[in-house]
């Protein structure tokens, strides 16, 4: 028999009516265990709201998704039933769930919340909380709404350098660029000679790309752009 096609946590959740075939993909978010099955919140990303599989003990593997612990990736086969819970409308019937990956106890992203200051700690799983997945749909939006303004008003998007020769405000807030080892650089007459460095002169990361847009406004006319801008300042801070 041929499997469906991967469908997304958040389509599943929309879905109109029963599906008897179905299959998802994701991460554990947590496992209860009942008496004869057991039940798994699970998320691909998709969607802010976890889908709920029910997982029965006649499942040939389900010793080892009694193991599952917070964090494994799987793929869950079944169908999408009208749940009988309160808060969600449907969740799913699982025929089969295959373990692609295991997580152990190690695995930082727990039920419970967790500050800012520790996410920043482990920023290549922060996106998997609940807190920085509302962060990046809102900017998604909102970098669209900003792109859509702009587009039905006759403007071009313009691409300003990342990385530059100038301070553009005169803050001197900047982050350097340099390709020299700076525990044995070169020397001119007692200064560091940036002259051998890659672009043969001091270059740091832009702090705003007006005066690019000022030059490309005068051959464009109306243009707009935004970030990525940098500066060097301390912001490691909860506030």
């Amino acid at each position: 028999m041929t499997e469906p096609s991967p469908t997304s946590i958040k389509d599943a959740l929309q879905s109109t009516a029963p599906i008897d075939a179905i299959q998802v993909r994701g991460w554990v978010r947590t496992r209860r265990d009942s008496k004869d099955f057991s039940f798994i919140e699970l998320n691909d990303g998709s969607s802010l709201r976890n889908l709920q599989i029910i997982a029965r003990n006649v499942l040939r593997n389900y010793a080892d998704v009694q193991r599952l612990t917070t964090g494994a990736s799987i793929i869950v086969s079944g169908a999408l039933v009208a749940s009988q819970g309160k808060g969600q409308k449907w969740e799913l019937v699982a025929d089969k769930i295959d373990i692609v990956g295991g997580s152990d106890e190690s695995y930082p992203l727990q039920k419970k919340g967790h500050t800012p200051e520790f996410l920043r700690e482990i920023a290549h799983l922060r996106p998997r909380s609940n807190l920085f997945g509302c962060v990046f749909r809102v900017r998604s939006r909102l970098a669209f709404a900003i792109h859509q303004f702009f587009q039905e008003r006759g403007f071009i998007y313009v691409h300003t350098p990342v990385i530059t020769g100038s301070d553009c405000e005169g803050a001197g807030e900047l982050f350097r660029v340099s390709t020299i080892d700076i525990k044995n650089p070169p020397r001119k007459n007692g200064e560091i000679d940036y002259a051998q460095d890659f672009f043969a002169r001091q270059t740091y990361l832009t702090v705003s790309g007006q005066l690019e847009a000022e030059a490309l406004a005068l051959a464009l006319s109306k243009v707009y752009t935004f970030g990525p801008t940098f500066r060097a300042e301390n912001s490691n801070t909860s506030r």
